[in-house]
């Protein structure tokens, strides 16, 4: 008669991910809604100069193919509802004024995408740049609320147009915060960062958090002013 053992230990847990063990995202199509705008055509720039497939998006496909042409590195231009459904991820990097707008238009194109939203929600006036209050709470969370069958996350915030696209800069000393719901959707938005040299994809929490992030733009933007620089960040021992 076989009696069972009670002092059996159990398994032993799994080791903890690496967080800095990134997916390969090299094959990925990323698209960038507002390429034609500063902030979205120095990002298509960097990223198709890394060597990502990119479709650079506007409300009108001529000015987006007159855009990529100026930009070469195989970048290609569409209509923002092409580019969406061409794209396997879609950056966000319209005006905040057309926000709302232009993600309401593309539900059904963005539907099951991974959407990268980097619009900072400011107003300007005598005193400089500024916080505007959005009712959802930042401009991703707006984001997630428009796009219920997308996968919404935030990064890209703090990054100079000027330096994105200066052709004689080869890298960019910055880290990228990134925040979403879905530790796999940030892992990949991390690794698309890390693939433009000099920057790092940081997982800086969940959207609920996006608010003081695109918020923070308003305080670069008074540094840079201050001291006519183009200042990033860099998140120390991570």
């Amino acid at each position: 008669m076989t009696s069972t053992d009670s002092t059996q230990q159990p398994p032993a847990k799994a080791p903890a991910k690496d967080p800095w063990d990134l997916p390969d995202v090299s094959g990925l199509v990323v698209g960038v809604l507002g390429g034609t705008g500063d902030q979205g055509r120095g990002l298509a720039y960097r990223l198709a100069r890394a060597g990502q497939k990119v479709i650079i998006g506007s409300r009108a496909a001529d000015r987006a193919q007159s855009a990529a042409a100026e930009l070469g590195l195989g970048v290609e231009g569409a209509d923002n509802a092409e580019c969406a459904r061409r794209s396997d991820v879609v950056i966000v990097a319209v005006p905040w004024e057309g926000h709302a707008k232009t993600l309401e238009s593309l539900r059904e194109d963005l539907a099951g995408k991974l959407v990268v939203d980097c619009v900072n929600p400011l107003g300007f006036d005598k005193q400089g740049a500024y916080a505007l209050q959005v009712p959802e709470g930042s401009a991703a969370q707006q984001a997630a609320a428009l796009l219920p069958d997308s996968r919404v996350t935030a990064a890209f915030h703090h990054l100079s147009a000027v330096l994105l696209q200066d052709e004689s800069i080869d890298e960019i000393d910055t880290d990228v915060m990134v925040l979403g719901e879905a530790r796999a959707d940030t892992d990949l938005v991390q690794a698309l960062a890390a693939r433009i040299p000099g920057m790092r994809g940081v997982f800086a929490g969940r959207l609920r958090n996006a608010h003081q992030v695109e918020s923070l733009v308003a305080n670069l933007i008074s540094a840079n002013r201050r001291y006519k620089a183009h200042a990033g960040l860099r998140l120390t021992d991570v």
